[in-house]
């Protein structure tokens, strides 16, 4: 089974012209092709944390989410939201709590596509490289735990290509090289990364550049196509 997956921090819909456009937002999403998107600062920052892609344009656009309910009008924890696409099953979803100086979170969704299930979990970590080395150690032991197949998507905050909190990561899993993703204007650092435990196989790894992508949020999405079974 080949999926495709990615990861998009999308600013809140709030593109570098300070126009908030989620209609903007998921164009680049149909622009990426993927099954599976984790998205990060996916609700607003204050009041009822309302989500900032309504539900009607999701629907229109061919994507559900992993409704977790923590709020009436949202459908993240802590900005974090995963969608998959028709034809995909959200068997669960929760949050994962983490240790954090900040409110920071990630989510975990359980999906089944065919005969196969598998859990992704979706992630915005922490400015601290400390506090962001156990976030990752905290998921990566929950995914562990579950046994299934799992890719880890999100925004990391980590700079380093290999280092700093990508050492909390089990040296079986594969981190894939996506490249650099932000800021999206010019991009420097790898901030966005894509993970996955040894059932899978990785394709390719990318970052999308499109013209809409680079105004549509600060960050550039970032794109693998797996294979699960290999």
């Amino acid at each position: 089974m080949r999926l495709t997956f990615a990861s998009y921090n999308i600013h809140k819909a709030v593109g570098l012209d300070r126009r908030r456009d989620p209609e903007r937002i998921l164009s680049v999403l149909h622009e990426l092709g993927a099954d599976v998107v984790a998205l990060q600062e996916a609700d607003r920052r204050f009041g009822g944390r309302a989500a900032v892609l309504p539900r009607r344009l999701l629907d229109e656009h061919g994507w559900h989410a992993a409704m977790l309910r923590m709020t009436p009008d949202g459908m993240a924890w802590h900005g974090n939201a995963i969608l998959v696409r028709k034809g995909i099953e959200i068997v669960a979803a929760e949050a994962i709590a983490l240790p954090m100086l900040e409110p920071r979170g990630a989510v975990r969704a359980t999906l089944r596509a065919g005969v196969h299930e598998f859990q992704v979990v979706g992630m915005h970590l922490d400015l601290s490289g400390l506090v962001r080395r156990r976030q990752v150690e905290t998921i990566c032991a929950a995914a562990h735990r579950s046994g299934a197949p799992a890719v880890l998507l999100g925004d990391l905050n980590e700079w380093s290509a290999r280092g700093g909190a990508l050492r909390g990561i089990p040296p079986d899993w594969s981190i894939v090289g996506c490249g650099r993703s932000f800021p999206a204007r010019r991009p420097l650092a790898p901030l966005d990364r894509i993970v996955h435990s040894p059932h899978w196989r990785c394709e390719h790894g990318r970052v999308h550049h499109s013209a809409q992508a680079a105004v549509a949020s600060d960050h550039l999405p970032v794109v693998a196509a797996l294979t699960l079974g290999a």
